[in-house]
């Protein structure tokens, strides 16, 4: 561990004297990482190039005064409250994991999956906690300043540490083999070294166990243009795309490329040949990879978030030029991300962007998750648009103000409004009226008789009950008067 650590902070001072690149950084990684890391990472550096053997030494001697330093002021500092003792210093009371692998974050980060919950929270002065059906909840004792740096620290990588310590923050995977990944930010803030530990499933999962309807898999079936997924973070928006993806890795015989930060779901190839991407240890970007990716033969192109200017043009072009785009963005509704994406760009620009737009979109799916009606998970709201003839003349035209119009009239089109959605739900009894007025566009729609004599007695929902399974209910969207609605188990929003 100790190694490690100073593996990190030789690149971490190598960046800060401005004697190498952070790209440089991750190339010397990766060869580290595929000797096996049997060889010193200075010694990488030198070999490849980036630093005299002269330079190596005065970084060492940079690195020895460092830590001498942070010894002594370990040193002086005072010993920790017993409230803030790690699981790692009691032996006897480490779940099995944790004495398996030596890192307390492994056991509760078990614990979170089984119960069923979507992300785990590690923050300096307070206790473990996970988020179970969208409520905080304690998982773990209370962690000191030092121990959460330790905790945090065993799930990173010497690179990832050096970065870390010289930005103040980074993304990145973790796995438990045979129990989940997760996606986690790391970042310092006043209190210490804190971290999110987002959990993804080790497989991809189906729409049907989303509770989402069959209807969005026809959005699998384009082979030029682009679908975006929208919504809120933590609305599961990962999880959706996913699962469109595994339906063309499943079903069609195409050349899949994901573009993410970090790579979430793990897509094995199976119709397909997927090749996934981690911006940072693959690519110094999006938008590098997407431009890469056009010479890469790709059929389908996932961008994990369109962040900037460069990024969105590459996804558009990749759209209009015979590629299907999968991409997100942080929007609530389908008209605010038309708007939102022609923003991106300059004035002079966004008649071009919109002719473009109009030409290459073929849905959006805006979601939402909220609290299940019976307390025991979460249900997700859609609004979906899809790229008709009319919807591509409003683009054109600059009338997104009427999208929502295209919407509540296109229901044969496979679209529902987000209130339309809402409505249905309640009437299904799947959420409380409450609950969907909170999240209504226009909360009048919850006026009518029909509407109000089914949310009836509905109240408010129970307290989330820490240990209760995971699964919420869900079922496809259906119209008024078919039946009964089937219920399926799911996990949406992880």
């Amino acid at each position: 561990m100790v190694e490690q650590q100073n593996d990190g902070l030789l690149g971490r001072l190598a960046l800060h004297f401005k004697l190498i690149t952070q790209q440089q950084l991750v190339e010397a990684t990766v060869v580290q990482e595929r000797e096996g890391g049997t060889t010193q990472f200075g010694e990488i550096l030198v070999k490849l190039g980036y630093l005299t053997p002269a330079r190596l030494q005065q970084l060492l001697a940079a690195q020895r005064e460092y830590l001498a330093k942070r010894q002594a002021e370990a040193a002086a500092a005072p010993a920790p409250s017993p409230a803030a003792v790690t699981m790692a210093e009691h032996p006897g009371a480490v779940p099995a994991r944790a004495r398996a692998t030596g890192r307390a974050i492994d056991a509760w980060l078990e614990d979170a999956v089984r119960r069923g919950a979507s992300d785990v929270h590690v923050h300096a002065g307070l206790p473990v906690q996970m988020r179970l059906y969208g409520d905080l909840v304690e998982l773990g004792e209370v962690l000191d300043r030092a121990a959460s740096d330790r905790v945090v620290r065993e799930a990173l990588t010497p690179a990832q540490a050096g970065e870390l310590d010289l930005r103040g923050q980074i993304d990145f995977a973790y796995s438990l083999p045979g129990v989940a990944r997760f996606r986690v930010n790391a970042y310092r803030e006043q209190n210490g070294l804190d971290a999110v530990f987002r959990i993804i499933p080790e497989r991809a999962p189906s729409l049907g166990e989303l509770g989402l309807p069959q209807s969005l898999a026809k959005l699998a079936n384009y082979h030029q243009g682009m679908v975006l997924f929208t919504g809120p973070s933590g609305c599961g928006k990962s999880a959706t795309l996913a699962a469109m993806v595994d339906i063309i890795n499943t079903e069609r015989h195409d050349h899949i490329i994901t573009i993410e930060d970090p790579i979430e779901f793990v897509h094995p190839s199976k119709g397909c040949l997927v090749n996934q991407r981690a911006v940072g240890s693959h690519t110094g970007s999006f938008a590098r990879a997407l431009r890469a990716a056009l010479r890469e033969d790709p059929d389908v192109i996932l961008v994990g978030e369109l962040r900037d200017l460069e990024t969105t043009q590459l996804a558009i072009s990749a759209a209009e030029t015979g590629h299907l785009v999968f991409a997100t963005l942080h929007t609530n509704s389908a008209a605010k991300t038309i708007d939102r994406i022609i923003d991106i760009f300059p004035s002079g620009q966004q008649a071009q962007i919109r002719t473009m737009l109009s030409e290459s979109l073929q849905g959006v799916v805006a979601q939402t998750l909220l609290p299940a009606r019976d307390g025991k998970g979460r249900v997700a709201a859609l609004e979906v648009l899809v790229g008709v003839p009319a919807l591509r003349n409003l683009i054109r035209e600059d009338k997104t103000a009427q999208i929502l119009s295209v919407i509540q009239t296109g229901a044969n089109q496979g679209m529902i409004s987000l209130d339309q959605h809402l409505r249905e739900l309640v009437m299904q009894g799947r959420v409380s009226r409450s609950d969907a007025v909170r999240w209504a566009s226009n909360p009048s729609v919850f006026e009518t008789p029909a509407a109000a004599g089914s949310a009836a007695g509905a109240g408010a929902r129970p307290a989330a009950t820490v240990g209760t399974a995971a699964t919420a209910p869900g079922s496809a969207v259906r119209p008024a008067g078919a039946g009964p609605p089937l219920k399926k188990p799911g996990f949406f929003g992880s």
